[in-house]
């Protein structure tokens, strides 16, 4: 493990040696912090069903809808010229929970699919951990390094935190397995978002908190008196993790406190219905309205939190790379009547829930991830990157499922339990991919997908697409340097 610092001296040397990839040279390395890309992991865990998604299969198309997982034509909505769908549905409750529910994607598809793009693919592993973790690592391709490290490390050099994970505890935010990745593209933890600005100033916030000046001449003595004198320190001084988690509290924390992020990154409002703030000389971030009102349930849904405070990063530079998703935990909105329609927030399980409740959680599921989408795409669009562009022209939502969802269902069933299924599909928000298209297909006689032509996008009836594949797509999308990687090529997923 090696500081910032020690890493960027190391790159000159193996330049030297021949290594010219953007992630070997520094020069590159601070051409593309400055053009940067920037990459949100919404996880989609517990088996996201892309035919209960976009892929919707109506009745009339299928040999035998009875038993297949297909939709009474009347409720399937298309859209023209797109291969897209939406289901409008409504029910009086979730499987065993007692809550009515109605949720309508085709608003949101109809607005969001210019920019959005599925591909299909098979997965390897039908485990929740492996399934999440493949999703972002393309099952190991790249020498077991993940998506958002790969995007932290080539354009976040200069970012103070640039890849966060909001909803820690999934395998779509586990680190990598290559440990010549430099530290500072390793993922940050965060637990409650709306709580965690607070850890980011040493003084700031606290009813009796040092001056700046005390707080620095306490840490250098700290640094230079106390702490070398210790027996531990002796024994462990070339520790390599002790000597990281010095360079941390050196200058990395100074530039985290210098930028003010304890108020920036604070989407709370200050005094009733949120946090003292000024109570303690604190203050809400210049964009808490906004994001507030693009997240309006943030103070009763943790998901709601996250999107908050993953805009806020990206928006400041803090971070280049976000992971946020649903737990797995039942929310419900307490403002509402127990129980009454769409108060259920968050199903127990998320996705998971379809093992006693599929069509009902699917739906109330896929709803819930698509509100985000569209948030984040809104506020993205209206913050001017400054070279005439929004960040939205330079991000991607990247929509990872562990696994999918049988197909089958009894005879006529409105309500059923499915298993895991290794056979999905993947979402992808950008304009970075190819607006309104699929990539692959549905056979709508057995509600399996099959794959694509890397090259041009055709699809391809008994092709099926590997993890690997897909991984490398979405990099090339986000103009990765894969040089040397080994990864395939697919440029059917970047738009031209």
């Amino acid at each position: 493990m090696q500081s910032r610092r020690d890493f960027i001296r190391g790159l000159a040397a193996l330049t030297g040696a021949g290594l010219g990839s953007t992630l070997y040279n520094p020069k590159s390395l601070a051409q593309t912090a400055a053009d940067p890309r920037f990459l949100i992991v919404l996880c989609a865990g517990g088996g996201g069903s892309i035919i209960d998604g976009p892929l919707a299969i109506r009745e009339s198309e299928c040999a035998t809808p009875e038993t297949q997982n297909v939709f009474a034509d009347s409720i399937v909505k298309g859209f023209d010229g797109s291969p897209f769908r939406a289901v409008d549905l409504s029910g009086r409750a979730i499987g065993q929970i007692p809550s009515p529910f109605s949720v309508t994607p085709s608003t949101f598809i109809e607005k969001a699919r210019e920019d959005m793009m599925v591909a299909t693919w098979t997965r390897t592993s039908v485990n929740h951990q492996i399934g999440e973790r493949r999703s972002v690592t393309g099952n190991e391709a790249w020498r077991g390094r993940t998506m958002q490290e790969m995007v932290a490390w080539q354009y976040g050099g200069e970012a103070p935190i640039p890849n966060v994970h909001l909803n820690p505890g999934f395998g779509f935010t586990e680190h990598g397995t290559d440990d010549t990745l430099p530290t500072y593209a390793r993922g940050q933890l965060v637990a409650n978002p709306t709580t965690w600005p607070l850890s980011l100033d040493g003084s700031r916030g606290q009813e009796y908190g040092l001056n700046p000046e005390v707080l620095a001449a306490v840490r250098k003595h700290r640094n230079e008196v106390f702490e070398p004198a210790g027996d531990f320190n002796k024994v462990y001084r070339s520790a390599p993790r002790l000597l990281e988690w010095q360079d941390l509290r050196g200058t990395p924390q100074e530039r985290i406190e210098g930028l003010d992020l304890i108020t920036k990154l604070m989407f709370q409002p200050d005094g009733e219905g949120g946090l003292p703030l000024s109570e303690f000389g604190l203050g809400t971030s210049a964009a808490g309205e906004a994001v507030r009102a693009a997240f309006p349930d943030y103070a009763v849904d943790p998901l709601h939190a996250q999107a908050a405070l993953a805009f806020l990063l990206l928006k400041y530079g803090v971070s280049v790379t976000v992971t946020l998703g649903p737990s797995f935990d039942f929310v419900y909105d307490d403002r509402k009547d127990y129980l009454s329609e769409n108060s259920v927030l968050n199903t127990p399980l998320a996705f998971d829930i379809s093992h006693q409740a599929h069509r009902a959680g699917q739906a109330v599921i896929w709803d819930r991830l698509y509100k985000v989408v569209d948030g984040l795409m809104a506020l993205l669009k209206q913050e001017d990157f400054g070279d005439g562009t929004s960040m939205w022209d330079r991000s991607m939502i990247y929509v990872a499922s562990d696994f999918g969802r049988e197909k089958h269902r009894p005879a006529n069933a409105s309500e059923w339990g499915t298993s895991h299924s290794l056979n999905n599909g993947v979402m992808a928000f950008s304009p970075l991919v190819p607006g309104d298209t699929l990539l692959g297909g549905v056979d709508p006689d057995t509600g399996m997908t099959y794959g694509f032509d890397p090259d041009t996008g055709e699809p391809e009836p008994g092709r099926e697409m590997a993890e690997a594949e897909v991984f490398s797509g979405l990099l090339d999308a986000l103009s990765i340097d894969t040089s040397d990687s080994g990864l395939p090529s697919v440029p059917a997923m970047r738009r031209s």
